[in-house]
């Protein structure tokens, strides 16, 4: 392996736009790159444009009529056929929806080919990380999974072993339905409870099909849940979880909606929470997957405050650079967030939290806790599968 790490980056993301007012602003991924080239990381790592996912590819997860449905509603957005999911208050149809679209899938499995066959040990695409598209159907801002297609991609090409840690603040519903019966691939929610979230799955006991039990697990946080239980009950799932299943490749979705800002749910995570998951990954694939790493972004609302710093954390530990938590902020970032934005931008990489947990055996289970249920409901349903004890 060349050991690089690789950045997958074409500006033509950013036509990925379901119009104003729309919750998912592309800005939220040109700042991302301006603050990833503002302290110079696009020079510790290669920067590559993959060629758009194309029909085949694109058929690996998703129904043939479907993706003629995406092509017709980009021709025609007025046409779009809800009956797909297209054309809804959550996916309006737009006018190249099917090539922006396809751009991403394309650099997220150009991402994973390229890792498996050792062109880079880890590839970051945060315009990527659209988990809630369904096989035959776009849903929650989501209209190919390229999530879901990286992980199929890295089947097709010989990894008999992916598992797929998602830690965005919605339940991972579409890789999880794309990998139900599949034994090969193991999917790892940390998501806020259905109840009070969309898409109201991500139960426990979820836990995959015949023949794949133990391959879907779901953790689901309780609204209100915080740094310290955030990663409490990561560190109780994922580590053990990973060890048992022994991944060729780590796929893991870093969605910065859990932050307390975010305008679409209730937890109350920090950037600096989410940094450290990140370094969690990036550990946990170089201890149970020789290092191949594929990270994805995701959901993420606070286009300024929160997605630009915690996505630049994400490509700055993938290329081995990492970004102190106290740096100040570029001013020409600063400078260029306003102007594109008329919003002040942060100026520390930090929210000003020490992430600090105890972990789950250290500190026992608190039976009134619901944090701890939470955690105790996952492991119940999923650790004996991996001759685990719960």
């Amino acid at each position: 392996m060349s050991g690089r790490a690789q950045l997958m980056w074409d500006e033509e993301v950013t036509g990925y736009d379901f119009g104003a007012g729309h919750p998912m602003d592309p800005v939220r991924l040109a700042l991302t790159m301006r603050l990833v080239q503002a302290y110079g990381l696009d020079r510790a790592v290669r920067v590559v444009a993959a060629k758009p996912a194309g029909e085949s590819t694109l058929r690996l997860v998703h129904g043939q009529e479907y993706i003629e449905a995406v092509r017709r509603a980009s021709a025609a957005p007025e046409a779009a056929d809800g009956s797909y999911g297209l054309g809804t208050i959550d996916d309006p149809a737009f006018a190249g929806m099917h090539e922006a679209s396809a751009l991403i899938a394309g650099q997220s499995v150009g991402a994973a080919e390229d890792v498996w066959r050792g062109e880079a040990l880890h590839a970051v695409n945060f315009s990527g990380g659209l988990h809630h598209a369904m096989p035959r159907a776009a849903s929650g801002f989501c209209v190919y999974n390229d999530a879901a297609l990286a992980v199929a991609r890295l089947l097709e090409l010989g990894a008999e072993r992916v598992a797929y840690v998602d830690v965005d603040v919605h339940h991972g519903d579409g890789v999880q339905a794309a990998f139900w019966d599949d034994p090969r691939v193991l999917t790892i929610s940390l998501h806020e409870h259905p109840r009070t979230l969309f898409p109201q799955t991500g139960w426990p006991e979820e836990a995959g099909g015949e023949g794949a039990e133990g391959s879907a697990v779901n953790v689901a946080l309780p609204a209100g849940t915080s740094d310290a239980g955030w990663l409490r009950a990561f560190h109780a799932v994922v580590p053990e979880l990973l060890a048992a299943f022994r991944p060729q490749v780590l796929v893991s979705q870093h969605g910065a909606d859990t932050h307390v800002e975010d305008p679409l749910a209730h937890l109350a995570v920090t950037v600096d929470a989410q940094r450290a998951v990140a370094e969690s990954c990036h550990r946990l694939a170089h201890e149970h997957a020789d290092g191949r790493w594929v990270a994805l972004g995701g959901g993420g609302y606070a286009v300024v405050d929160v997605v630009p710093r915690s996505w630049t954390h994400l490509v700055a530990i993938a290329a081995g650079r990492p970004v102190e938590a106290t740096t100040p902020v570029p001013e020409e970032w600063r400078q260029e967030v306003y102007r594109r934005t008329r919003m002040d931008a942060p100026r520390r990489m930090t929210d000003g939290r020490e992430p600090n947990w105890q972990e789950f055996g250290e500190s026992g289970y608190d039976p009134a806790d619901r944090l701890d249920q939470a955690i105790l409901a996952t492991r119940r349903a999923v650790f004996p599968h991996h001759g685990l004890l719960p």
